[in-house]
């Protein structure tokens, strides 16, 4: 599978964005999703994941109560809602997939994700 993620951009703080990430090759359904992001002298971080089934969510620390993901099996996407952003949250966010995942499993360290989208930046300005 192969992951273009797209949606990012420059806003204010306690504005919105949505990030999508559109795969293509073989179907999402296959996989465990996260989103990670990445700041500017930072390691790389978990922002959230998604099973396979879509049932099951769990995010960040940073983001929690702010940030939902989803996604649409049918057409392919993950989606990362952001509510009420914050200069912390200015990164590069990257779209990742999880072969041999099961259902409603959620995977939360990076090194579980095979594939990589090509990651999209958020801005955040005060």
């Amino acid at each position: 599978v192969q992951l273009q993620a797209s949606g990012g951009g420059l806003v204010q703080a306690g504005g919105s964005l949505r990030l999508s990430c559109a795969a293509s090759g073989r179907a999402l359904r296959h996989y465990g999703l996260g989103w990670f992001r990445q700041g500017p002298g930072k390691e790389r971080e978990l922002v959230a994941i998604i099973s396979r089934s879509g049932g099951s969510t769990d995010y960040g620390d940073p983001v929690k109560g702010r940030f939902t993901v989803t996604r649409d099996n049918a057409k392919n996407e993950v989606y990362l809602q952001m509510n009420n952003l914050k200069p912390e949250d200015s990164a590069v966010y990257y779209c990742a997939a999880k072969s041999n995942a099961i259902a409603s499993g959620l995977y939360y360290g990076a090194a579980n994700y095979g594939t990589w989208g090509q990651g999209t930046q958020v801005t955040v300005s005060s």
